[in-house]
């Protein structure tokens, strides 16, 4: 199983912003950082006074007096520019996430991940923040819900930006990947709970369904690593397994009965993470995928002299044609380190 920690980037005196850093992804990146480096302040952003003052109580600055709770929202672009004064790199993971939440509310969610995109890319330019990588989901590829539709345009905010920042100035990217092991909304979560209050079946919306999988530290190491190695525009995709919800069911309830009860509205059957129309401008390296952007050759011609692989012109990454797969003991593993 990939860890992708060979390559993390030195934030030993840096300052280092986290928005939507309450989230799951946010504590175990916290956590991460907290554990391997000495930073200059590690800032957590984000709109929930609650939350935070729960992740306080985890973290506490008594202990890690480099850290530092802010109260804001990315829809708030004053805030931000506050939050961002001297700070040298900025994880986005602030977004509404949930599919069936985004249909109800949709001027919600598009003033959180479309508009609160826009505002990052602002006040990182005007606070001269050195990098900026912003977190992304599967369903921005050839989107089909409100959610994913708000993601493909963060990402191209994102990647956008580049060309507003200047020579020497802020550079962006986006990292992409699918269902984290353990994170709130998962489905294994949600499988191991119904489990526990000793249900008679499995719901499964489809016995034909596939997805890609990592844990929440894969992830962590993986923006890490990206925050490392970007040039500015790229969309980094990790290369890792999937496997089949059925065989997710049949792994952490063996011999429980499924019964399936129908793909909901906006979800897919499979996961696609590089779309077949974004193969011309994907290269390839041992460990990841990366989607160049189309309007310009710049960043193609130094990803090639530092070795990446252009893909097949048809090449099309998805969860149900992925030539890795998980075994049980594979998805058990997993789980065990959540």
């Amino acid at each position: 199983m990939r860890q992708f920690d060979q390559n993390f980037i030195d934030l030993n005196g840096k300052t280092v912003l986290v928005t939507g850093g309450t989230g799951s992804f946010g504590k175990q990146f916290i956590r991460t950082v907290l554990a391997n480096f000495k930073t200059r302040r590690c800032i957590v952003f984000s709109r929930d006074e609650q939350k935070q003052y729960e992740m306080g109580l985890e973290i506490p600055v008594e202990k890690h007096p480099e850290m530092r709770y802010f109260l804001g929202d990315v829809r708030d672009v004053d805030r931000l520019e506050m939050a961002m004064r001297d700070v040298d790199y900025v994880i986005h993971a602030a977004a509404i996430k949930h599919v069936p939440t985004a249909e109800y509310n949709p001027f919600e969610c598009v003033m959180t991940n479309i508009h609160g995109a826009e505002n990052i890319v602002k006040a990182a330019i005007r606070s001269n923040v050195k990098r900026v990588i912003a977190l992304s989901t599967d369903k921005a590829a050839n989107p089909i819900n409100l959610y994913g539709a708000t993601k493909l345009a963060s990402d191209k905010i994102f990647i956008a930006a580049n060309n507003l920042s200047g020579a020497g100035g802020c550079i962006f990217s986006v990292v992409r990947y699918g269902n984290v092991i353990g994170s709130r909304g998962s489905v294994i979560p949600f499988f191991k709970q119904l489990i526990a209050d000793k249900k008679d079946h499995l719901p499964i919306t489809d016995d034909r369904m596939t997805r890609f999988w990592i844990t929440l530290q894969q992830g962590v190491n993986f923006v890490l690593s990206s925050l490392e190695m970007m040039k500015g525009g790229e969309i980094f995709v990790p290369k890792i397994a999937s496997m089949k919800i059925v065989d997710v069911a049949s792994c952490l309830g063996p011999g429980l009965p499924h019964k399936v009860v129908g793909i909901r509205p906006g979800e897919k059957l499979h996961e696609v993470m590089v779309p077949e129309d974004d193969a011309r401008t994907t290269v390839e390296i041992d460990d990841r995928y990366i989607i160049l952007p189309a309007f310009t050759d710049g960043p193609r011609a130094i990803w090639t002299r530092a070795g990446a692989k252009p893909v097949d012109p048809e090449f099309r990454y998805a969860s149900d044609s992925n030539d890795e797969w998980l075994s049980a003991s594979d998805l058990e593993g997993m789980v065990e380190v959540v």
